[in-house]
Order: C-alpha cells, then structure tokens, then sequence
C-alpha cells in the first residue's frame, strides 16, 4: 500500500510535522510512505485554463505540481496536514491542490465531476494558535478541515479520522493523548 503524506506546514519541526510523523511512523512496515513538504516545492499558481480537464495534465511548465499530481495519482491513500491560516488550509497546500485537479477528479461530456479515487481512504490533520474554545467557535481547525474535506468528497476519498490541535502558540507541545490519538489514526488507514 502506497500513503502518500502531504505536509501543508512551514515548519519541518512544527506541530504538524510532529503529528504527521506520529501517524507515518505508526503504519505497518508493509507500507510505501511518501512524504512531501510542501513548503520546498516550487510550484506556480493555477491559471485556470482548465486544458487539464482535457489533456489530464496541467498545461503549465513543468514544476513540482507535476511530480506531485503523480505522487497523488499513484498513492492508495493521502495524510494532509496544514496550519490554519484565516480558517482555512495555508496558501501553499491550497495551490498545489488547485494544480493537482486533474488527477483529483474528471469531468463527464455534460460537466459533471467524476471522483477518480473512490473508497481510497484519507486522514486529516489540523493546527491553529487560537485556544479553545474560541478555536472552535471561529472555525479555524473546523474550517482547514471543511475546506480539505470538500476537496477530498468531489475527488472520491473517505475521511477517516481527523487530529486538531489549537492554541499552539501557548501550548507548542504535544500530549501523550494527541500522539496517542495520531498513532490511532495510522490503524484507520491501513
């Protein structure tokens, strides 16, 4: 089984660094893990041409995008963890899946989607600094969530289980249950 592990985070040593690693470390040896830090990528922005839809491959000169829309094509299941930037994904995760749409989902003659990994399995982790409850009342690790999730419905992968983690400016470490909870996660993919 191929996991593909897409960390959205700036910080190599950061909170979600460390809770992805949970997760990868914690998967059966059987398993192939890739791991992508986004943040060394270079990788333009979508122009939205949309010849992707078409040429099932992203018009663009070749960059990382397109290592990486392989990287997601071949993989049986993804591990995408991102800091929360204004409630949502950071920029750099968002762009990169703007650029992989191709390999995400199709297109039928009439403009209906068409999920290209139905049943794959997906696990979703989140950080923000604001402290609960405010985290949650202001959606931020709910909102990286919301915005991955709607990605990952249209391209066809089941969610199955997510790991938040706020107030990370006051509380940069992790506890024994968060990790515990991540090597849980690790079990609900294989």
């Amino acid at each position: 089984m191929k996991v593909l592990v897409l960390n959205g985070s700036p910080r190599r040593n950061g909170l979600v660094s460390q809770m992805l690693e949970h997760i990868a470390g914690s998967l059966p040896e059987t398993c192939d893990v890739e791991r992508i830090f986004v943040h060394d990528l270079t990788v333009r922005p979508c122009t939205g041409c949309m010849s992707c839809r078409s040429k099932l491959c992203c018009a663009l000169p070749e960059d990382d995008a397109h290592r990486v829309a392989e990287a997601i094509r071949t993989a049986d299941a993804l591990v995408i963890g991102s800091p929360c930037y204004w409630g949502n994904m950071n920029g750099a995760l968002k762009v990169l899946f703007d650029r992989s749409v191709h390999v995400m989902m199709g297109e039928k003659e009439s403009g209906m989607p068409v999920a290209l990994h139905k049943g794959q399995r997906a696990v979703l982790v989140a950080t923000c600094n604001t402290i609960y409850p405010f985290s949650v009342l202001f959606n931020q690790t709910r909102g990286v969530f919301r915005a991955l999730r709607e990605i990952l419905r249209w391209s066809g992968y089941r969610i199955v289980g997510t790991a938040a983690k706020s107030g990370c400016r006051k509380n940069g470490r992790l506890t024994d249950r968060e990790i515990e909870k991540c090597k849980k996660l690790a079990r609900k993919i294989c």
